[in-house]
């Protein structure tokens, strides 16, 4: 791995929302050694004078399906897992490309896909796996049609979930996805578009059955997710513990006093709401299912709205699926129009480390952190439109020390 000298950066601080002009940024060994407004003294290193171009922080999207090739999960379920990998390999490389160092999966991904990228044999960010996400019968992570009653806990190698019900088997679950390394637990809440016999609007898993995920997570230090939509849904889970809310797109101010009096974070997923209204059925989501995606469109930004308002934390996600996975810097140009751009940044960059609890590691340009750094030719603060076109205005793409993009010369 060959060292790296920035010289004459302007550096984006996420944490403090400025530009700071004249900053020289050490890269050694995968991490950033220093970081100086005066010459740093690189010995062997590779130094590249960035000429006042913005240096900033790689990308988080906290809410990701990478093994989702396709918007059919019922269909997916039955592809081949040697198949599912080589589709899950292109997702991942476009990714990296946007300028995402780091994502979570939210089920479906498992510990030999992080492996692949760890070692090199996939191109992508780093993933952050939390197995298969837990449902109950009849629940969000249940793919089966109403005449399909076989069932083996959990569904092929392929699946998004497994099913579990009662307290006994979500203990059991938990810890079998965190045998396998789990770095969160996933649990349906409530009900989802893309299930084929719940209701958006119903609640699932009872209050014990979430308690007992999320003692299960706390024992082994890491923390439940839950997908819900309704006040009522998101309101049980962030009372049993459940450490961050995916969608939210019909909470009310009820829900925004809990996420402040629990330190929750809401993760929105406004771009796959848009994504899916637009070409949900082209890229595979069944018609017969295409008509709730409008259920939870329009809500999603009041939700947004009031989250912002009341001060909610929220990181950036996406939860795109199949061919929409382009669509991934959309969530920029959606928050922007609710929130200021340091905001949408700190979703994808600090906040985000927040709740992977990987602070001072990721999210920022500072000693010791991770050397994921991106290079890009505009300034964010000011127009977001910087990083939603990569193929334009991102220069270089950096992850642990090693470029996978660049143009610099």
């Amino acid at each position: 791995m060959t060292d790296v000298l920035f010289k004459n950066a302007l550096l984006l601080d996420t944490v403090d929302g400025s530009l700071l002009e004249g900053r020289h940024i050490l890269v050694q060994d995968g991490l950033i050694a220093e970081v100086s407004d005066g010459p740093i003294k690189g010995g062997g290193a590779d130094e590249i004078d960035l000429a006042g171009k913005v240096l900033m922080p790689g990308l988080c999207d906290a809410h990701v399906h990478i093994t989702a090739a396709t918007a059919n999960f019922a269909a997916l379920m039955r592809w081949s897992p040697f198949y599912v990998s080589a589709r899950t390999a292109d997702i991942l490389e476009g990714m990296l490309m946007r300028g995402f160092t780091t994502v979570r999966d939210a089920g479906g991904a498992d510990y030999g896909i992080a492996q692949a990228v760890d070692e090199g044999y996939f191109t992508g960010p780093r993933v952050l796996f939390g197995g298969k996400a837990l449902s109950q019968t009849g629940g969000h992570g249940d793919m089966r049609g109403p005449g399909e009653n076989a069932i083996e806990g959990c569904f092929c190698c392929a699946g998004l979930g497994r099913v579990c019900d009662g307290v006994d088997e979500v203990r059991r679950a938990c810890r079998d996805e965190i045998r396998k390394g789990a770095r969160h637990i996933k649990l349906m809440v409530a009900g989802g578009i893309s299930s084929p016999t719940d209701r958006i609007s119903s609640t699932q898993f009872s209050v014990d059955e979430m308690t007992a995920a999320v003692e299960e997570a706390e024992a082994a230090e890491i923390y439940v997710l839950g997908h819900a939509y309704t006040a009522r849904a998101v309101n049980r889970a962030l009372e049993c513990g459940v450490r961050s809310i995916e969608h939210g797109n019909l909470m009310d101010d009820t829900s925004a006093d809990l996420f402040l009096k629990h330190d929750a974070i809401l993760v929105p997923t406004l771009s796959t709401f848009r994504a899916l209204a637009d070409e949900g059925v082209e890229a595979g989501l069944p018609a017969e299912l295409h008509a709730q995606v409008f259920d939870v469109l329009d809500a999603g930004m009041t939700a947004l709205e009031l989250a912002h308002r009341r001060g909610v934390r929220m990181a950036y996600g996406t939860d795109l699926l199949g061919v929409m996975h382009r669509h991934q810097l959309l969530e920029f140009a959606i928050r922007g129009e609710v929130q200021p751009p340091i905001d949408v940044i700190r979703a994808a960059t600090v906040n985000a480390a927040q709740l992977f609890g990987m602070v001072g590691e990721i999210g920022v340009v500072a000693p010791g952190a991770r050397a994921d750094l991106l290079v890009v030719d505009g300034n964010p603060l000011e127009d977001l439109d910087v990083l939603q076109k990569p193929e334009t205005y991102l220069k270089a793409v950096m992850k642990d020390g090693t470029f996978h993009k660049t143009e610099l010369g």
